[in-house]
């Protein structure tokens, strides 16, 4: 196996990204066969003996990417929990350490995709970088123009953040209430519900129907598939933009 730049091979363990990997080296943090490593190292997993404060990563595995229907109730965590709810990792057993990229709370179902591919997976989840996700939102009332309005300009959340501008329509009404279709370039923890609760849009249901080019397609609550070799080439195309601009505080 050729050599490898070490801060890609301890991205690909799930240290970190290549930038905190990066980081964690300079800080004389990595050792390679017991010598201190340096920046632009290079280094073979399959023979080298590395190690990150002292703890040998773990052998490489194949890198594996999963598209993931999360059911209501379930935690976005790959780790078991001790308490009454299921996690992730009660409905994918599969012999890999895997992330969930895009997670959901606990009330809201949808797309997860899960990888062991940690550079991939910062890529797409950090806020900085900006990558569509895309939801359909059920909420109890009909909004009026100038509720949509204020999710297309941006709110102020009650921590002193305000959201990036929205993609909202109505996609139909059903009873007193409506379907939205929400497409946000950020993920704030419970954000959609926050902006819900702002402008007086009760939530009976959220579901994220894309994340970047990564569609739900006809998956079910709880089924899982292995994306397809143009997925995950167009997933590793779309991680590769500039990041974006930060958001703006008030």
């Amino acid at each position: 196996m050729p050599l490898e730049r070490l801060n890609k091979i301890l991205a690909r363990a799930g240290i970190g990204s290549r930038r905190a990997c990066d980081e964690l080296i300079a800080q004389g943090r990595v050792t390679v066969n017991g010598r201190v490593a340096q920046l632009g190292a290079k280094a073979d997993p399959t023979k080298d003996d590395i190690r990150v404060d002292g703890q040998r990563i773990r052998a490489p595995e194949p890198l594996v990417y999963l598209a993931l229907y999360k059911p209501r109730w379930v935690l976005s965590t790959m780790k078991p929990d001790r308490g009454e709810h299921k996690t992730l990792l009660d409905l994918v057993p599969v012999p890999y350490r895997l992330f969930p990229v895009g997670r959901l709370d606990l009330e809201s179902e949808g797309l997860i995709l899960l990888t062991n591919d940690g550079e991939l997976a910062h890529r797409l989840s950090h806020p900085r970088y900006g990558h569509e996700k895309e939801y359909r939102v059920l909420v109890a009332k009909r909004p009026d123009e100038a509720q949509l309005k204020a999710w297309r300009h941006g709110l102020v959340l009650p921590d002193g953040t305000r959201t990036r501008p929205a993609e909202v329509w109505v996609e139909k009404t059903v009873g007193k209430g409506a379907w939205l279709r929400v497409i946000l370039r950020e993920g704030r923890k419970r954000q959609i519900r926050e902006m819900c609760a702002l402008t007086g849009l009760p939530v009976v249901r959220l579901i994220r129907v894309r994340i970047g080019p990564l569609r739900l397609r006809n998956l079910k609550p709880g089924e899982w598939r292995y994306l397809t070799e143009e997925e995950i080439a167009e997933l590793k195309r779309r991680a590769r933009a500039p990041r974006r601009p930060a958001a703006h505080r008030r």
